[in-house]
Formats: C-alpha cells, sequence, structure tokens
C-alpha cells in the first residue's frame, strides 16, 4: 500500500471522543478533553443582575467556578418541578465553566467521517454554541463548542 493511500484509509477511520449529556431530550456531546469533571447538583450562590441563563456560581475546591443553564441558554423550557441538574465542568485554559445539564451519557468514540457542519436552518441559539453534527445510529450528536461556551461566559 502506498503511503498516500495509508493515510487516505488513516484518515477516514479516525474518531474523536465525547463525553455526552442530554439537554430537553437533545443529544449533546463536548470534546471528553475539554471535560474537567462531572458533579451531581450542588448549591449554588445567585448572582445578582446576571443574565438569566447564569444560574450562580459553586465553590469547586476553592475554585470559584460560573454555572450556566444550558435549558435557558438554548431557550428551552424549564425543567420540571423536583428535576435537579447535573453539573458537567468543563475547562479551557485557565477557565473552568459549569453547564447545568439534565443527564449524562456515556462517553462515546465517533468516526470524524459522520461529522457535518451545522445547517443554515438551525435556530441562532443552537449556532452560536454547536460546531457541528454527527450522524450516528438512529440519533444525531450535536457537538457543543466549549470555546464558544466559554466565550459567552465571559463576555457577560
Amino acid at each position: 500500500m502506498s503511503t498516500a493511500t495509508q493515510e487516505a484509509v488513516s484518515t477516514s477511520t479516525r474518531s474523536v471522543q465525547f463525553s455526552t449529556f442530554y439537554v430537553g431530550g437533545l443529544f449533546f456531546g463536548l470534546e471528553v478533553l475539554k471535560v474537567q469533571e462531572v458533579l451531581r447538583y450542588q448549591d449554588m450562590t445567585r448572582v445578582p443582575l446576571a443574565p438569566p441563563v447564569i444560574e450562580g456560581l459553586i465553590n469547586l475546591r476553592g475554585q470559584i467556578v460560573t454555572a450556566v443553564d444550558l435549558r435557558r441558554r438554548l431557550g428551552l423550557p424549564p425543567r420540571a418541578a423536583g428535576e435537579t441538574p447535573m453539573n458537567m465542568v468543563i475547562r479551557f485554559d485557565d477557565t473552568a465553566v459549569s453547564l447545568l445539564v439534565d443527564e449524562i451519557g456515556d462517553v462515546l468514540e465517533v468516526p470524524s467521517d459522520s461529522f457535518e457542519e451545522v445547517p443554515d436552518n438551525v435556530d441562532k441559539d443552537y449556532r452560536e454554541l454547536i460546531h457541528g453534527v454527527y450522524k450516528l445510529e438512529g440519533r444525531l450528536l450535536l457537538a457543543l463548542d466549549s470555546e464558544k461556551v466559554l466565550n459567552f461566559v465571559k463576555s457577560n
């Protein structure tokens, strides 16, 4: 097999690992290396005058972390009474943010050739946070862009 053929084969079989989660029945994923940890719901301190998507601040072993409610950020209806979200803490450079999600999924290895750009007709609230879609058997994985989420928090 020639070197060019080997490169083509290895490129087509590459995969990406995602930590998956659900928000409002939608299936999302973040690259595994961007996820610091997953926690049960933590008590939060409200932040006066913060945008509604900022649920509050949590103390994570001495580090103050902003918690963003993804349901609110995506314009989805609130959780039912008594439902508590989970915290998915993501990190980029020196910033950590907790994403409040409905349910944690599994770590999935997804073939990179199943990636598609976000379609033009997707709602603006989703387009701002998603960098693409992976077609899986029987469902779509919405790939969240952690950098865009963190930039949103920094700008608010």
